[in-house]
């Protein structure tokens, strides 16, 4: 029987196109990003075993101090990566510290300044807050893209109702694509969530996301 207004079919095929689309942006990100960036390390280091066959130290220290700093490059972005997949502060701490660590992250990174005010998040089921959490960065991300913006808003609120509204405020200059829109709105629409967006007058937007109070945590 349908729960919700929705067939169990219909959520499953949802959540399996949502699941493929992610795994799709994560193996071009692993091929474009580390996976080019380690191949690009190992011919370094190759040559500068050449190097140093041919006694040119010099010249193979230079290579080597370039394939050291690339090295790290290519850990902080799979560091990145594993924050953003599953940041072991969600699972360890909660859902506020969790936020808070992705704000204080652009805070450091682009002197974005940050309001955050989501205890209310506590209370949503763990696998709610794992997808709230992605919709949020998502959205800051995009933010970023756009802007960056010099300010940004995250709030969640549980209403009367048990309804948990959250909003996402920026102010990045440039328009927020439809495509980008649709893709957060999927993944609300698999918590059986509602996400609406909308630009401000002066720049901006303000990205708002409904879910229902059967998934607040028992």
């Amino acid at each position: 029987m349908a729960e919700h207004g929705e067939s169990e079919q219909g959520l499953a095929e949802r959540l399996i196109a949502a699941e493929q689309a992610e795994r799709r942006r994560l193996a071009l990100f692993l091929h474009d990003g580390p996976v080019q960036s380690l191949a690009g390390i190992a011919l370094m280091l190759e040559a500068a075993l050449h190097a140093v066959d041919d006694g040119r130290s010099d010249a193979a220290r230079q290579v080597l101090a370039s394939a050291l700093e690339r090295h790290r490059e290519t850990i902080r972005s799979l560091r990145d990566l594993s924050f953003n997949l599953e940041p072991v502060v969600l699972r360890d701490q909660g859902f506020t510290p969790a936020v808070r660590a992705l704000t204080d992250q652009l805070e450091m990174t682009y002197g974005i300044r940050t309001d955050v005010d989501a205890e209310a998040g506590e209370r949503l089921d763990a696998k709610t807050q794992a997808a709230l959490y992605q919709i949020i960065r998502e959205a800051l991300n995009q933010a970023v893209r756009r802007g960056p913006p010099e300010h940004v808003l995250v709030a969640v609120r549980e209403e009367a109702d048990g309804t948990f509204r959250t909003r996402i405020e920026d102010d990045a200059p440039g328009e927020r694509r439809r495509r980008s829109f649709d893709e957060l709105a999927e993944r609300a629409r698999t918590l059986h969530g509602e996400l609406t967006f909308e630009h401000g007058s002066d720049g901006g937007t303000t990205v708002r996301v409904s879910l229902p109070p059967y998934t607040r945590a028992e």
